[in-house]
């Protein structure tokens, strides 16, 4: 189904060689996860299978590439028989609402309307999407990731390709999808899944290909994959196979229609200092429908709380009003005084789900300038250095791997000497080691004195970060 032999690719106007004498076979109904650390070329080979290297991305290309037994060399063909999921699927949605998301394809297929009418009800259906009305704007990002995946199969491809795809789901979200894989598996597609995440693939790969530097640094079959040990993983970077256990931690101080009942044995928060944040009577919604309804919550400073919850329960929606972002009913409160929302916006850094819309400048180097107060530019070096990114400060941002572009917005946050820092999943693309340092660094904020506000389903993250959690719950 896939042959790759030999490829080397360098994007135009980069001197690094991102993939550097790939080999890699991918046979007709086989499942097969790309993993490695951030930067080894997991996505640019996802988009050599299908087609966006060359046709999309200028570069340098060496080397076979064939795909359903062909040379891609015609966008469109390779677009029948592949479909793709992105890291961050908003890059990826052609329309605004969930069914004609979902029929984009057939249609421009030229598939007969009855046939478009009943397979997008037939995905919705399988997907569970049928609760998800109006604007795909207004879905969380997770819900968003489900309609993507949706969108993939929907003109049923015999090739499919995930970059990431549980990057914003909730544990729910992820059974979802992994049940989803399972039934495609069953039906004969072949899947190709570059992945972080390892533990729910566990029972789903026959291959695992662990990428560095570009090639196939190590392979291992179905019948191996169980039995690798912490230590293996741990030496190769990669995350573990069984979904971690997070010890208790003390529930937020909160209380309200969109705070989830307490499930954690240790009490709650007391009253802290008039520095914490403070949120009273916060309401907003869209179009008439209640998103997000606290009466009251404390956010203490110099710890990070944890927001976690399903998709759909307002955890990005809560960051979009602490950053003034939003409009809302009620007050926030620092220092014991209200915060207007311009205020809040000069005392908040937030670090986005999709780290691309708030990268501005022409080098790494420049964005941290950028984003840093001047008394903290000294720190800059070693900031990038805790993060994996020394080195980089003259490549342009864009041309960083996504877990890259991730790590910098974290590192920009990091220098930013702001009062309130929010982290909105910001652990997609981070290998095992970085998610380590993007823990010390977020430990290194709060311990200046700054409200941390963590939106994760991360498990890993959060077991490592989380000293507080806020559940929400959708209303």
């Amino acid at each position: 189904m896939i042959l790759l032999k030999n490829v080397r690719w360098t994007y135009q106007g980069h001197d690094r060689v991102v993939l550097d004498g790939l080999d890699l076979h991918v046979r007709q109904g086989e499942t097969v996860v790309m993993c490695g650390p951030s930067g080894s070329g997991k996505s640019s080979a996802l988009r050599l299978m299908n087609g966006l290297i060359p046709h999309f991305h200028d570069g340098t290309l060496e080397g076979e590439v064939r795909v359903a037994d062909a040379p891609v060399t015609d966008l469109a063909q390779v677009g029948r028989v592949t479909g793709t999921v992105l890291q961050h699927p908003r890059r990826q949605f052609f329309t605004d609402a969930v069914d004609t998301e979902l029929a984009f394809a057939l249609e421009n297929f030229g598939t007969p309307s009855p046939r478009i009418r009943e397979r997008v009800g037939e995905v919705v259906a399988a997907f569970g999407l049928g609760g998800f009305t109006g604007s795909l704007r207004q879905l969380s990002g997770g819900q968003q990731q489900r309609v993507a995946c949706a969108a993939a199969i929907t003109h049923g491809p015999p090739l499919l390709l995930f970059d990431e795809p549980t990057s914003n789901l909730s544990p729910e979200g992820i059974d979802e999808l992994t049940g989803a894989l399972r039934r495609l598996r069953e039906l004969g597609a072949t899947l190709v899944v570059a992945e972080h995440r390892l533990h729910y693939l566990r029972d789903l790969a026959d291959r695992i290909v662990v990428l560095q530097d570009g090639r196939v640094s190590k392979e291992w079959t179905k019948a191996e994959f169980p039995e690798l040990t912490e230590e293996m993983l741990r030496g190769e970077g990669l995350r573990g196979l069984d979904p971690p256990r997070r010890p208790p931690v003390a529930r937020a101080d909160a209380h309200g229609p969109s705070v989830a009942a307490g499930e954690r044995d240790a009490p709650p928060a007391g009253p802290g200092p008039g520095s914490d944040l403070v949120l009273r009577g916060v309401r907003c919604g869209f179009r008439g429908r209640p998103v997000l309804d606290i009466a009251e919550a404390r956010l203490p400073a110099g710890a990070i709380t944890a927001v976690t919850g399903p998709n759909g329960a307002g955890k990005t929606t809560l960051a979009r009003v602490l950053a003034g972002l939003q409009r809302h009913s009620g007050e926030v409160l620092l220092d014991g005084r209200p915060l207007s929302r311009a205020r809040r916006q000069r005392e908040t850094a937030l670090v986005m789900q999709d780290v691309q819309r708030q990268l501005f400048t022409d080098s790494v180097t420049a964005e941290l300038r950028l984003g840093a107060l001047p008394e903290h530019a000294g720190e800059a070096p070693a900031v990038l250095a805790e993060l994996g990114l020394e080195g980089l400060g003259d490549r342009h941002p864009l041309s960083l791997s996504g877990g890259q572009q991730q790590r910098l917005v974290v590192a920009t946050a990091r220098l930013s000497g702001r009062r309130v820092v929010i982290f909105d999943e910001p652990s997609s693309g981070v290998d095992r080691r970085h998610l380590r340092s993007m823990t010390r660094t977020m430990r290194e904020v709060a311990e200046t004195g700054a409200v941390v506000v963590l939106i994760s389903h991360d498990a890993d993250l959060l077991t490592l970060a989380a000293d507080r959690e806020l559940r929400l719950t959708a209303l």
